[in-house]
């Protein structure tokens, strides 16, 4: 990551954490584990709030009948799965909390098919901090999206994760870079404590 220093207008900039939700946290995650990515998701929504900067959370959910669900012809089919009662409920420890923006979608990407865009402009947003599962799938596709509407972006290393080590390696080699400035957590509050 690079030497150069973080800096954050609070009042422009809003954290956006993608699936940190009880089905997707549940499964195994590399280099980060689910627990090390929700413990750091969580201390930066915690200083977000506290300095009075937007949090937005971004689960993915699909109807009961699962007919919102992308299957379009592919060549490596996920295998099938069933989602259980709860499975795309946020995790306790990121929220929400009162003036937290929930953002529900229904493929990798938080912005095609949802207000996102719309929440964050009409606050005056410009700059996003992303954190999330997975690195490489909701993380990496919001971060495209995002970057295409001209938002600044900075990734929190390690509140990201995904299914694979290599996964992640390749996306903070190979795509990040050239769209964002790539962080940690403690960086990114550093920059927090220094805004405010």
């Amino acid at each position: 990551m690079p030497d150069e220093p973080l800096t954050l207008d609070l009042a422009t900039t809003a954290l956006v954490l993608i699936d940190l939700q009880k089905g997707i946290v549940a499964r195994d995650t590399a280099p980060h584990t689910s627990a090390e990515v929700v413990a750091n998701g969580a201390r930066l929504a915690d200083a977000f709030r506290a300095a009075g900067a937007l949090v937005v959370l971004v689960h993915v959910a699909f109807a009961p009948d699962t007919r919102d669900v992308l299957n379009p012809p592919r060549d490596e089919v996920p295998p099938p799965s069933t989602t259980s009662p709860g499975w795309s409920d946020f995790v306790p420890e990121v929220g929400p909390r009162p003036g937290d923006v929930v953002v529900t979608k229904r493929q990798w990407g938080a912005f095609y098919g949802t207000d996102l865009d719309l929440q964050l402009r009409r606050r005056g947003i410009r700059t996003l901090v992303l954190g999330g599962i997975a690195t490489n799938y909701g993380v990496e596709s919001t971060a495209r999206d995002a970057w295409e509407r001209s938002y600044a972006l900075v990734l929190a290393e390690d509140a990201t994760s995904t299914f694979t080590a290599e996964a992640h390696a390749l996306a903070l080699r190979y795509v990040f870079p050239r769209i964002a400035r790539v962080r940690s957590t403690a960086d990114v509050l550093a920059a927090l404590g220094a805004a405010s």
